[in-house]
C-alpha cells in the first residue's frame, strides 16, 4: 500500500498504506464518497488514530526517520479523544513545555483533524504576536497540510483553514451544516471583543493559544464565553513556555487545575531536541536555575524570567503577621500613587515599619487633584503620620503644591524618572536605570521581613511588572503603558 500514489487527486480515494479495515469498506467499487464517510466516522474522536493514519510516518520524504508523533504529542491527542467520547463538557488541556518540543507541528495536526472528521468546525488560533502566527503556527500546518492524505479535504489559506467538502448530499449523506473554518487571529488586549463570538452551536469548537504565557488575561476571559454552548464540542488547549509565574497560563497548572489537564513536557525526553545544547545549559546555569526551569524542563520558575518580583517572596509577605511591640517606635509614614487618567486609581498606602498589613489601603477612581489631596490631608491627620510621599511625575505635582498649601507639614515629592542613588557591589555604576526602579529593588529586599495584606489586587502589581536591563547594564523596570499593552493594569498599588 505504501507505494500507492499519493497525488492530489487520489489521496481520499483508495485504500492508503494499509490502514483501511479489512472487509467490504476497502473494496475498490465504493465510492469516494463512501470511503471518506467512513474514515470521518472512524476518527471523528479519535485524532491519535488519525494522525497516526494521515501522515506517511516512516517513509520516503521528511517523515523517513519519524514512527510517529512524541509521546508527549500522543498523550495530548489521547486526552482530547476521551475528553470527547466521556462527553462531560469542554475539553481543556495545558502545555507548558522546553524549547523545541514539536508545539506548533501538534497544532498542525489537531487543525487537520478537526477540519477534516467534523466540517462544520469554527476555531481561533491565537499567539503572542502576528508573526509568531504567520512564520511558526501558520507555517508549520502549511508543511503537515501538504502531506496530509486529507489534505484536499480543507483549503489553506494565509489566516485560515476552510472547509472544502461538497454539501451534504454529495458527502455521501454527512450532515456537514455550515462551512467549517479556523482563522489565525492575533490577540491584542484593547481589542478582546475580537474573541468574543466563539460560538459554534450543536457542532465543534477548536480554541488554541500559542505562547500562552504572554496571553493577556482579558483574551482569556472573553473566551471562557464560548464555553457556555450545549450540544457543542469544544476543545480548548493552550501551550507555552511557561516563563511566568502568574497570569492565566500558570493558573491553568495551579488554583484552575481542576478545570484543566495539565501537561509539563521535559525537552529532554523529546526526540526532536539537541541534546547537547540542553545538557549545555544544564552545565552553565544548574537545574535548579529558573532558566533551565523554564527553557528545558517545561516548569515555572521561582520568579518569572522577566518579573522582578516572585510570587513567593509576595505570598510569604503576606503570611506573615506583624510583632505591635516590635514595630511601635517606627514612625508611620504615607505613600501616595496619583492616577493620570483612564482606569488608573490614585492609591493611599500606610506603613509602620515592617508592619504594611494593619492599615486600610484607598483606592479611589475618576478623583481629581484637590480632592485627593483634601483626602490625604484629613487621613494624614486621622492616623498621626510622620511624612508623606507623593509620585510627583505628571499631575502628582499638582497634590504635593496643593498638600503643601493646605499645611500638611513633611510633604516629600518623589520623582521615579530622576537618577538612581545607589552604585554596584563595584561601586563602579548605578544599579538601577531610575528611582522608580531602584524604589522597587528596596521594597523587594523588606518583603523578606515586611508584613502584607493578603490583598489579590497589589499580589497582582507586585508580581506583575517585569523589568531587564539597558544598554549601560542597569535594571530597568517594565514601563507601564508596556504593562498595558500586555492586559495588566498599572501597578498603582504597588507603586504607592
Amino acid at each position: 500500500m505504501k507505494a500507492l500514489k499519493r497525488g492530489r487527486e487520489e489521496t481520499h480515494l483508495v485504500p492508503l498504506r494499509g490502514r483501511w479495515p479489512a472487509g467490504p469498506e476497502g473494496a475498490s467499487l465504493e465510492s469516494a464518497e463512501t470511503l471518506r464517510a467512513r474514515r470521518l466516522d472512524r476518527y471523528r474522536h479519535d485524532p491519535l488514530g488519525f494522525v497516526e493514519w494521515a501522515f506517511p510516518w516512516d517513509e520516503e520524504g521528511s517523515l523517513a526517520s519519524h514512527a510517529g508523533p512524541e509521546s508527549w504529542q500522543a498523550d495530548v491527542l489521547r486526552q482530547i479523544g476521551e475528553g470527547l467520547r466521556a462527553g462531560n463538557g469542554p475539553v481543556r488541556i495545558a502545555v507548558a513545555s522546553g524549547h523545541g518540543v514539536g508545539k506548533s507541528a501538534l497544532v498542525a495536526w489537531l487543525l487537520l483533524w478537526a477540519m477534516a472528521t467534523q466540517p462544520s468546525t469554527r476555531g481561533v488560533v491565537t499567539a503572542n504576536t502576528e508573526t509568531q502566527l504567520k512564520t511558526k503556527t501558520w507555517a508549520e500546518l502549511g508543511k503537515w497540510h501538504r502531506l496530509a492524505l486529507s489534505h484536499n479535504w480543507c483549503e489553506l489559506g494565509a489566516t485560515s483553514l476552510v472547509s472544502a467538502l461538497p454539501d451534504t448530499e454529495e458527502a455521501g449523506g454527512i450532515d456537514t451544516g455550515p462551512q467549517g473554518r479556523i482563522d489565525a487571529v492575533p490577540w491584542a488586549a484593547t481589542n478582546p471583543e475580537a474573541f468574543a463570538g466563539l460560538h459554534n452551536k450543536g457542532s465543534r469548537l477548536v480554541l488554541v493559544f500559542d505562547e500562552a504565557s504572554a496571553i493577556a488575561d482579558p483574551i482569556w476571559e472573553t473566551a471562557e464565553g464560548a464555553l457556555t454552548d450545549a450540544g457543542t464540542e469544544i476543545i480548548w488547549i493552550v501551550f507555552g513556555n511557561p516563563t511566568r509565574a502568574s497570569g492565566r497560563f500558570f493558573e491553568c497548572f495551579n488554583r484552575f487545575g481542576d478545570r484543566w489537564r495539565p501537561q509539563q513536557v521535559d525537552s529532554r525526553t523529546v526526540s526532536l531536541t539537541d541534546k547537547r545544547q540542553l545538557a549545555q545549559w544544564v552545565a552553565d546555569y544548574g537545574e535548579d536555575s529558573d532558566f533551565v526551569k523554564v527553557r528545558v524542563l517545561g516548569q515555572f520558575p521561582r520568579a518569572g524570567t522577566m518579573q522582578f518580583i516572585d510570587a513567593e517572596r509576595v505570598d510569604a509577605a503576606m503570611a506573615r503577621l506583624p510583632d505591635p511591640n516590635g514595630e511601635r517606635h517606627q514612625p508611620l509614614v504615607m505613600g501616595v500613587d496619583v492616577a493620570r487618567f483612564g482606569d488608573d486609581r490614585s492609591v493611599i498606602f500606610l506603613r509602620r515599619g515592617r508592619d504594611a498589613r494593619s492599615y486600610k489601603v484607598e483606592k479611589h477612581q475618576g478623583l481629581d487633584t484637590m480632592t485627593l489631596a483634601s483626602r490625604v490631608v484629613e487621613r494624614a491627620a486621622a492616623e498621626q503620620v510622620a511624612a508623606v510621599f507623593v509620585d510627583e511625575g505628571g499631575v502628582g505635582a499638582g497634590v504635593v503644591d496643593r498638600l503643601r498649601q493646605l499645611g500638611l507639614p513633611r510633604v516629600f515629592g518623589v520623582s521615579f524618572g530622576v537618577a538612581a542613588q545607589r552604585f554596584d557591589e563595584a561601586g563602579a555604576k548605578p544599579r538601577y536605570a531610575n528611582k522608580r526602579a531602584e524604589i522597587w529593588g528596596d521594597v523587594k529586599d523588606w518583603l523578606e521581613q515586611g508584613c502584607l495584606a493578603p490583598d489579590p489586587e497589589l499580589r497582582a502589581d507586585l508580581t506583575g511588572t517585569d523589568y531587564g536591563h539597558n544598554g549601560r547594564g542597569e535594571i530597568q523596570l517594565e514601563k507601564k503603558d508596556d504593562m498595558k499593552k500586555r492586559g495588566l493594569a498599572s501597578p498603582d498599588i504597588a507603586d504607592a
